[in-house]
């Protein structure tokens, strides 16, 4: 029965975190975000291709599936932490390879954000922290992300969290920065766009 209820909350998580907010929030207006700036459905490409209204739109839905998947999805005779683990990663999932947009969906930091408030307030601080403090001296959002990434299981690891939470949030910033290998390699070239540059046509 309990494993049924692992399943059922994986499903349920998964589902939730594939809706595809950029995607919907674009095709609203008739644009097709895959199309347009980096061709990505997440709310970085969504500030830029729709403005910064739809952008915080799309940032704050994809926070809050995952942090509703956290905090309410859970099936079984008794839920505990390890349905809120499953929940929030599968949530992840859902959102980098949504079922809806052929499993391409986006890279996962607005969702994953979501999911470490619910998981870990203090260790979703420092990693926020860290993305502000790279955003301000670099202006490269991925620069920013890629960092919060790694500093979010540090983070957790410093102010005491235990050895599960330490290799979840491992997993999970792992995923993060996977996502941005793209952004990685056009860091490395320096063909990466700053917030405030116009890209090329």
């Amino acid at each position: 029965m309990e494993f049924f209820g692992f399943v059922l909350t994986a499903i349920a998580a998964y589902f939730l975190g594939s809706i595809p907010t950029g995607y919907l929030v674009a095709k609203a207006r008739g644009i097709d975000i895959r199309s347009v700036g980096s061709g990505n459905i997440g709310a970085t490409n969504a500030f830029r291709v729709l403005g910064a209204p739809a952008g915080i739109t799309v940032l704050l839905v994809d926070a809050i599936k995952g942090f509703i998947a956290c905090r309410f999805i859970a099936f079984g005779p008794n839920p505990g932490e390890t349905h809120h683990m499953i929940a929030g990663v599968c949530a992840i999932l859902g959102h980098n390879y949504t079922c809806w947009l052929k499993f391409k969906g986006g890279k996962g930091i607005a969702t994953s954000a979501g999911v470490m408030v619910a998981w870990t307030p203090v260790g979703f601080a420092i990693a926020a922290t860290t993305f502000a403090i790279v955003l301000a001296i670099s202006k490269y959002v991925s620069l920013s992300s890629i960092c919060a990434a790694i500093a979010l299981p540090i983070g957790v690891w410093l102010t005491g969290g235990s050895l599960r939470m330490i290799v979840l949030t491992s997993l999970v910033s792992a995923m993060a920065i996977y996502k941005h290998r793209s952004n990685i390699q056009r860091l490395m070239a320096g063909t990466e766009s700053r917030i405030g540059s116009k890209k090329k046509e």
